[in-house]
């Protein structure tokens, strides 16, 4: 049974920081890629940093400096930092494995929900 199971969401003061954490079971992580997906209040949901099989990264430009997605294959858990978080950086936060070289999710969980306070 494949599972998806996000962590470490919460509310945080404007300025902090956060750990997400993302435990994949049921499958390979060297048969897909990750990513973490946000959704906030009123917007469409988007790729924010994903990692290849092969430990490549990527970070979309409004996170970049800010967002570090990295991955310990042992425990099969896939990690986002977020720091100096922004009131923008609210919403539903949502790991996914993604089909290799597309970014386009396959399995979802159910997301760890940040709200960032000023």
């Amino acid at each position: 049974e494949v599972q998806v199971v996000e962590s470490g969401g919460g509310s945080v003061q404007a300025g902090g920081s956060l750990r997400l954490s993302c435990t994949a079971s049921g499958f390979s992580f060297d048969d897909f890629d990750m990513g973490w997906y946000r959704q906030a209040p009123g917007n469409e949901c988007e790729l924010v940093s994903g990692i290849s099989s092969d430990g490549s990264t990527f970070h979309a430009d409004s996170v970049k400096g800010r967002f570090t997605i990295s991955q310990d294959n042992a425990e099969t858990t896939v990690y986002l930092d977020i720091n100096n978080l922004q009131a923008e950086d609210s919403g539903w936060y949502y790991c996914a494995a993604v089909v290799c070289g597309t970014w386009r999710p396959k399995y979802w969980g159910l997301g760890a929900r940040v709200t960032v306070s000023s």
